[in-house]
């Protein structure tokens, strides 16, 4: 792994979800009553818009789909679909179990609920219509977390951990993992809870940026063999 570049991050977000699109990065953040869907510039770590999560739920994983942004809760089972780029909410869901991240493929919205199994979403009607379940070596990998889709790949923050597992889509199977131990160690946080959290792609540029709860920098970083 190589750092490319370090960006501002605001170092009270306890960051659940991340993504880049249109030149800015979407986070959505946690904690109940402190929860929020906002619009970040890259280059400044400003906050560029925000909604707040409804009823004071804990925000987890966000998703965009066309102009759509799709955000998840930890254990409400409630769901939010705002409007992109204003962040309007414009309806809500309901899902059985945890929500911990979210992303999507191009037919599907892909959910993690803190097991070893990763959801299929249907992204128009938000129906689970399918699962893969992960494993390394035939152990099953729980605590999946944050979630990015990537050349094909599944990646995903493995929860109070630094490692980011890269999945099949198809077999479930991890491929290979990247370790954001010196990261972790460069921001040296005495919080328990300021762990590696948040992958963010720029599919147009081709970037690749990792952050965490409470990080003060977004990484952008290159994995030698990410492309495929």
């Amino acid at each position: 792994m190589q750092v490319i570049r370090r960006l501002p991050h605001d170092p009270t977000a306890f960051t659940e979800g991340l993504l880049f699109r249109d030149g800015v990065f979407y986070e959505s953040t946690g904690l109940s009553g402190h929860s929020f869907i906002r619009k970040v510039s890259p280059e400044t770590g400003r906050t560029l818009g925000q909604s707040e999560i409804p009823d004071r739920h804990f925000g987890e994983g966000i998703v965009d789909w066309h102009d759509r942004l799709i955000s998840v809760t930890w254990r409400s089972g409630n769901g939010y679909v705002w409007s992109l780029p204003g962040l309007k909410l414009r309806s809500h869901f309901h899902y059985d179990g945890e929500g911990w991240g979210l992303t999507r493929d191009a037919h599907s919205l892909i959910l993690s609920d803190g097991t070893a199994c990763l959801k299929r979403l249907d992204p128009e009607t938000l129906f689970v219509v399918g699962k893969v379940c992960v494993s390394a070596d035939g152990t099953p990998v729980n605590r999946l977390n944050e979630l990015e889709y990537i050349h094909g790949e599944i990646w995903a923050n493995i929860w109070m951990t630094p490692e980011i597992a890269r999945i099949d889509p198809v077999t479930g199977q991890v491929k290979s993992w990247v370790d954001l131990t010196a990261l972790e160690e460069e921001v040296n946080l005495s919080d328990p809870d300021a762990v590696p959290n948040g992958i963010a792609y720029d599919s147009v540029g081709d970037r690749l940026f990792v952050t965490g709860k409470y990080w003060p920098i977004v990484y952008q970083i290159t994995i030698p063999d990410y492309k495929h």
